[in-house]
């Protein structure tokens, strides 16, 4: 509810005329303010501020990788009750569609039809980074004045593959906490609208509704509904997607998160910060050396952690061992 034409005495008005500038969500959270307003310089300057070049070493090429550890762990196995376990990756797509400009193939060589053996046998083919397959980004999947996490040169990333930070570097897999912060069901909502951006408060305001305090070691999955929509509306051009504002890139630094995952691709899009196209990209595998889980498909996810009344679970993740792989189809899982 908004306060308009009050005659407010001269010390009320600049409080008035605060609250007029602050639109209004659907669940009476702040959903837009001056403050979120990031620029190209700011985003320059947190690739220093959220730095952790050098944390672990010179040498480093894990990342945050390093904050899941054997104590973190063991007590991510104490978070499985019930047994109940749920992918988090989307069926793969084998249609072209406008989110999917490169289809999953899948041959078959032999078939119950034509094979004169006893086997059945086909091969698959993926371009998987983008907006379409579950898959995982290493952390030299993008480059920042000709650099990579920790300093490495775009130029380790060859012909050959990535010479550092590869996904095999992750071939002992991820075993960890995992937290689902389904931003729909904050804001009363089937799914956020395309290009609706998240804020540091949205992240904070999950938490206090789930009762759930993200810390260090912990994979955050930012449900955005992305596929509900897309089951309702059909498949559109990922112009517009809603993910996570740059100003939230602050917020993962200093809850120590381990990875990112989303329904999308983290960042919203637009991402309004003029001259950045995926700040929250840039920052998090660049700048703190995060892998992101992208395009999960967190629908099953949500309805068993409302079901059960929990939004953590034992997440665990196995990427296949591509030496100089700068990610890997994925179908991670969920189990409470």
């Amino acid at each position: 509810m908004r306060i308009t034409g009050i005659a407010l005495s001269s010390g009320l008005t600049a409080i008035a005329l605060a609250i007029l500038l602050i639109p209004i969500g659907p669940v009476g959270c702040a959903t837009a303010q001056p403050a979120h307003h990031v620029t190209k310089d700011m985003v320059d300057q947190w690739m220093t501020e959220l730095s952790n070049w050098g944390r672990w070493g010179d040498d480093d090429e894990l990342g945050t990788m390093n904050l899941i550890t054997p104590e973190t762990r063991k007590a991510a196995a104490k978070l499985v009750q019930t047994g109940i376990s749920v992918s988090l990756a989307h069926d793969v797509l084998k249609t072209k569609s406008p989110d999917n400009q490169s289809p999953f193939e899948h041959k078959m060589v032999m078939t119950g039809l034509n094979s004169p053996g006893q086997f059945c046998v086909d091969t698959y083919s993926v371009l998987y980074h983008g907006y379409a397959h579950s898959h995982l980004d290493a952390i030299c999947h993008m480059f920042y004045n000709g650099k990579m996490y920790n300093g490495y040169s775009q130029k380790e990333v060859t012909d050959d593959g990535a010479q550092k930070l590869s996904v095999l570097n992750m071939k002992t897999g991820i075993f960890a906490r995992g937290i689902l912060m389904d931003i729909p069901k904050l804001r009363g909502v089937d799914y956020l609208e395309a290009g609706t951006p998240i804020y540091p408060e949205d992240l904070v305001a999950w938490e206090k509704k789930a009762g759930v305090t993200v810390g260090s070691g912990d994979v955050v999955f930012i449900r955005t509904g992305r596929w509900a929509q897309r089951a309702k509306e059909g498949p559109a051009k990922p112009e517009k997607l809603s993910g996570l504002h740059a100003s939230c890139a602050k917020w993962l630094k200093d809850r120590d998160v381990a990875a990112l995952g989303s329904d999308a691709a983290s960042d919203v899009r637009p991402s309004l910060v003029e001259g950045v196209d995926q700040p929250i990209h840039q920052l998090v595998l660049i700048a703190m050396g995060m892998p992101i889980f992208d395009v999960m498909d967190l629908e099953d996810l949500s309805k068993e952690a409302e079901k059960q009344d929990r939004w953590e679970f034992l997440l665990t993740a196995a990427p296949l061992a591509v030496p100089g792989g700068t990610g890997s189809p994925l179908n991670p899982i969920a189990t409470f």
